[in-house]
């Protein structure tokens, strides 16, 4: 019994550091994936933040598909996947004070000519 415990602790160390293991500096970019319509659509702050919100961002980019869940996906600078976080639990609030802890500004739109 107490063998199996220390297994499942060592695995849990290993789950919580391959999670941990990348830190803010090494995010590059990061897309968010989702469907269009149908589930987005029963989730409405998370529509607002992907339609209106996630646009207005620097190196975030959405990217639409059939049948997927709103997930926020970081990426380094090789495209590598470094952790997906799901936003279907999420509000529109939170969504945005996510993207910005990660490392993420928006656009500046002041325009000089």
């Amino acid at each position: 019994m107490a063998q199996h415990l220390n297994i499942l602790l060592l695995v849990a160390c290993l789950v919580l550091t391959i999670t941990a293991a990348y830190e803010k500096s090494d995010i590059a970019s990061a897309r968010i994936e989702s469907c269009r319509g149908c589930s987005l659509n029963r989730l409405p702050e998370v529509k607002g933040f992907i339609m209106e919100d996630a646009p207005k961002y620097e190196r975030l980019d959405v990217k639409f598909i059939t049948g997927a869940d709103p997930e926020l996906i970081l990426l380094d600078k090789s495209d590598r996947e470094l952790e997906r976080i799901l936003l279907s639990r999420m509000t529109r609030s939170e969504c945005n004070e996510l993207v910005q802890s990660k490392g993420f500004y928006k656009k500046n739109t002041n325009s000089e000519f």
